[in-house]
């Protein structure tokens, strides 16, 4: 690989930008195309599926063939509450190549022995994410059932374009939800956006199986944008 592309593979890693590398396999020569870039053709649609699917493959365009490697930043799934649930899916996420952070200001749920090995951060998300960020490889999961907490990191997500947006509650809870966050400027469209009830419809019963369906959800939204109602806010 070229010293140019390796630097900026890099850079966008640091900006954690999802970017690939194409590698003419007759030529040698390499370029770096990175999220954002306009390519139209077979070589944008074989690029446009390598950001979806996160698979490196060679494919032949123009008589050329090439192989395209993506680097996609690690999807962090971020949940807001430290409940049961939250238990339950972030070992399976972590099993399923995640990265987590659980936020709870609340020290009675957010404790290292109900969470061990877990990125736990007993603190408003308001200041948490402040320092660290959400962006659009991320997946925000509110369960806290409180609006004080909930809200403003949904909004949050809203506004950056996660590509990922589900809250806990039925449908009346959420359509209360809905009211306040339009007040607070929200567009219909964005929320919109909101899985919620959450988790794809399984039947889902207790906190293990909702979580399963909250993980299949994110992994629907990641991998199959075409079917969400994210899939604008992906590359």
């Amino acid at each position: 690989m070229q010293l140019a592309s390796l630097k900026a593979l890099n850079a966008a890693r640091q900006q954690r930008r999802a970017a690939v590398h194409v590698t003419d396999l007759a030529s040698g020569e390499g370029w770096v195309i990175g999220e954002g870039e306009t390519m139209n053709g077979a070589l944008g649609e074989a690029v446009a599926t390598a950001f979806r699917s996160g698979v490196a493959r060679a494919v032949d365009v123009d008589g050329r063939r090439l192989f395209i490697n993506p680097h996609l930043p690690q999807v962090m799934i971020v949940v807001i509450g430290a409940v049961h649930i939250s238990q339950v899916l972030a070992e399976m996420a972590a099993l399923s190549g995640f990265r987590v952070r659980i936020i709870d200001p609340r020290t009675a749920f957010a404790t290292p022995e109900r969470f061990a090995g877990v990125d736990l951060m007993a603190d408003w998300p308001v200041d948490v994410l402040a320092g660290h960020p959400l962006d659009r490889y991320s997946a925000l999961v509110a369960v806290t059932h409180d609006p004080k907490i909930d809200d403003d990191p949904i909004a949050t997500a809203l506004k950056v374009g996660c590509f990922y947006v589900g809250a806990l509650g039925s449908r009346r809870t959420h359509a209360a939800r809905l009211e306040r966050l339009e007040r607070e400027g929200l567009s219909k469209r964005e929320l919109a956006r909101i899985h919620a009830p959450i988790g794809l419809d399984i039947g889902a019963a207790s906190p293990a199986e909702i979580a399963v369906a909250i993980l299949a959800e994110i992994i629907n939204a990641l991998r199959r944008p075409e079917c969400s109602l994210s899939m604008e806010h992906l590359p």
